[in-house]
C-alpha cells in the first residue's frame, strides 16, 4: 500500500506538473487571450448553446487546470474563448475523468439543470455506490429547454462522445429500471420523451467500439497498475487544497473523493476496492467487450443529428506494411501506442489504422447503428454522418501540438454544420 501510494503521489504530481509545463511551453495564457479575440461586444450567432465534454483523464471549466491548460484548445489556446469571440455561446462541462459513461451523463445532466447528481436508484444498487452526488446550485447556463435556449449542441472528444450518447439515450428513452426502482423520486433524466433538448452530437475520436489499446495494456500487464495509480492519485489529491481548485475527480459516489464542501470520503483503499468491484468505470467503455454491451443498450435518437470524426496517424511503408506516420503523430507517446496497436491488430489479422489510442473503425460510428458518409447537401437525423477520415493523432483535434489555424477551422466547420441542421 505504501509503495502504491508513493507511486501514485509521484505520478500525480508529475501529471499536473507535466500538463502545466507541456501545455504552457507556448504560453497557454497568452494563446488563450489571443484566441479569445476582442473584448468588444460580439453579436451572438443564431446557434444553440454549445456544450463541450472532455474525455478520459480530462478536465473542464470547473477545474482551475483548465485556465492554465485548456482541454479543448490545448497548445492552440482556449477554443471556447476563440469561438465565443466569433459569437457562439460555448460552455465546458466537468465530469468524472475515470467514471463510466452512465455516471458522467448523470453528472452532465445535473450541471446543465443546476440540480443534484442522481445516478439512479437501480444503477447505484447494481454498482454498489451512493445514488446521489454533489449538488449544482446553478446550471451551466440559464434557460436550457426554454425559448431562449430550447436545445443544445454537444461536442465530445474521445470518451466525451460516449457520454453524449448516453445522455441522449436517457433523455429520449428514459430508463425502465430507474422508473421501477425510483418511483416518485425519479430524476427527470430517466423519464424519457426529452430528445427535443438536444439538436446535435459531434463525437471526435470516440471509441464507439472500444479500443484495442486495451488488449495491448492487458498483454503488457498494465491495466491493474494503471488503475491503482489512477485511483490512488485521485484519492490522495482530493484530500489536498488542490481538490476543487486545480482538479476535480467527481468520485464521491464511491467515497473515493470528498463531496464538495464536505469531508465524507472513505479510506482510499476501501473506496478503490468498491470502484474495482463495481465494474462502473471508464474501463467499461474502453474494452471492446464492454463497449459492445453498452452499444446493445444504447439506441440512436431519431430526431438528433449525429456527426463523427475519426483520425489516423498510421500509413504503409514501401513494402505495404502498416506503420506509424511521424508527421501525423505529434506526441512521441502516441507514436509508441499507435505502433503497439498496429502490431496487435496485425497479429489478429484486422485493420490497424488508429490515432494512437482509438481504432479508426471504432471512431467512425457504432457498428449496430445506421451511418452514412457525410453529405453537406443531405444531412440526416437519426444517422451517424461520418466525416472523411483526417490525418493526426488523438490529441490533434483538441489542438494538442496542432496548428492553430487547422484547429480553429475544424470547430468552425463543426458549428457551421450545427447551425445548418438546426435550421432544417
Amino acid at each position: 500500500m505504501k509503495q502504491v501510494t508513493k507511486v501514485a503521489a509521484t505520478v500525480g504530481a508529475a501529471t499536473v506538473g507535466a500538463a502545466t509545463v507541456l501545455l504552457g511551453a507556448k504560453s497557454i495564457a497568452a494563446n488563450a487571450a489571443a484566441a479569445g479575440g476582442s473584448d468588444s461586444a460580439v453579436p451572438m450567432r443564431d446557434v444553440y448553446p454549445v456544450v463541450f465534454i472532455h474525455g478520459m483523464f480530462g478536465w473542464g471549466a470547473g477545474e482551475g487546470l483548465n485556465s492554465i491548460a485548456p482541454y479543448f484548445g490545448a497548445t492552440t489556446g482556449s477554443l471556447s474563448k476563440y469561438l465565443t469571440g466569433l459569437g457562439y455561446a460555448c460552455y465546458e462541462s466537468s465530469v468524472g475523468p475515470f467514471s463510466s459513461a452512465w455516471d458522467r451523463a448523470c453528472e452532465l445532466y445535473a450541471q446543465l439543470t443546476g440540480t443534484v447528481v442522481d445516478y439512479g436508484e437501480a444503477h447505484a444498487a447494481q454498482c454498489g455506490h451512493a445514488r446521489f452526488g454533489r449538488t449544482y446550485e446553478t446550471p451551466l447556463f440559464e434557460g436550457w429547454g426554454t425559448e431562449n435556449a430550447p436545445k443544445i449542441h454537444l461536442i465530445g472528444h474521445s470518451y466525451g462522445g460516449t457520454t453524449a450518447r448516453v445522455l441522449a439515450h436517457l433523455l429520449t428513452y428514459g430508463s425502465e429500471a430507474e422508473q421501477t426502482a425510483s418511483g416518485a423520486s425519479i430524476s427527470e433524466l430517466f423519464t424519457g420523451g426529452q430528445e427535443h433538448l438536444i439538436s446535435s452530437i459531434t463525437a471526435i475520436c470516440t471509441p464507439h467500439g472500444g479500443s484495442t489499446a486495451y488488449f495491448v495494456a492487458q498483454e503488457k500487464h498494465l491495466m491493474k497498475p494503471m488503475e491503482q495509480v489512477s485511483y490512488n492519485y485521485a484519492g490522495l489529491v482530493s484530500r489536498t487544497p488542490l481538490n476543487g481548485t486545480l482538479v476535480d475527480f467527481h468520485m464521491e459516489q464511491f467515497g473515493l473523493t470528498n463531496t464538495p464542501g464536505k469531508k465524507d470520503a472513505k479510506k482510499i483503499q476501501d473506496a478503490i476496492e468498491e470502484v474495482l468491484e463495481s465494474g462502473d468505470s471508464v474501463k467499461q467503455g474502453l474494452e471492446p467487450e464492454g463497449a459492445a454491451l453498452l452499444n446493445e443498450y444504447l439506441e440512436i435518437s431519431p430526431n438528433i443529428y449525429y456527426f463523427s470524426y475519426a483520425y489516423d496517424c498510421t500509413g504503409q511503408n514501401g513494402e505495404g506494411f502498416d506503420k506509424v506516420s511521424p508527421p501525423d503523430c505529434d506526441l512521441p507517446l502516441m507514436r509508441v501506442t499507435a505502433q503497439m496497436i498496429v502490431n496487435e491488430r496485425h497479429a489478429a489479422g484486422e485493420c490497424t489504422s488508429n490515432d494512437g489510442l482509438v481504432n479508426v473503425f471504432s471512431a467512425r460510428s457504432p457498428e449496430d447503428e445506421p451511418s452514412c458518409p457525410f453529405d453537406s447537401e443531405d444531412i440526416q437525423p437519426g444517422v451517424w454522418n461520418e466525416m472523411p477520415i483526417r490525418r493526426g493523432d488523438h490529441g490533434t483535434p483538441i489542438g494538442l501540438f496542432a496548428k492553430k489555424k487547422e484547429t480553429h477551422a475544424l470547430y468552425e466547420e463543426i458549428l457551421a454544420n450545427a447551425g445548418k441542421v438546426q435550421a432544417q
